[in-house]
């Protein structure tokens, strides 16, 4: 499993728009992104050219709690669309939020090792642009990952 805690200086409100407006969330991670915002709603996003990531989300109590399955398609992954899940806790802290994070059911310690250095990556960009705006070119878009 993967987790982290980051605190972010941005409301929860400011955070979920972050997590639940595509617009805004490829503002932090991805090329492009698809949500149906509703329990067993579709979401899709092409986190970098070629690589999209799949799932459906399961629980929404904004700004709170946002929970979606996740995976990979085009079966190049060990981690089939759905077949994981993803939570974000938005917990208010002063006149900020930490966030408290998860994803599990990762099926080997190498895949919970590729997804927790991929989430640290996008979670520090999540981060950046909640509390100024513009985390900049996403270095692995221009690149290659590091």
């Amino acid at each position: 499993m993967v987790e982290r805690t980051v605190e972010i200086d941005a409301s929860p409100e400011s955070v979920w728009e972050l997590l639940t407006n595509p617009a805004e969330a490829n503002r932090w991670m991805g090329l492009s992104a698809e949500f149906d915002l509703r329990p067993g709603g579709a979401y899709r996003v092409e986190v970098l050219s070629g690589s999209v990531a799949r799932g459906e989300f399961v629980e929404i109590d904004p700004p709170h709690r946002l929970v979606y399955t996740f995976g990979w398609e085009g079966g190049v992954s060990e981690v089939p669309p759905g077949s994981s899940t993803v939570e974000f806790e938005l917990i208010p802290n002063g006149g900020g939020t930490i966030v408290q994070f998860r994803h599990y059911d990762l099926p080997t310690p190498d895949s919970v090792a590729r997804h927790g250095h991929g989430w640290d990556h996008y979670l520090g960009r999540l981060a950046v642009a909640a509390a100024e705006g513009d985390p900049g070119v996403d270095p692995w878009i221009a690149g290659p990952i590091r």
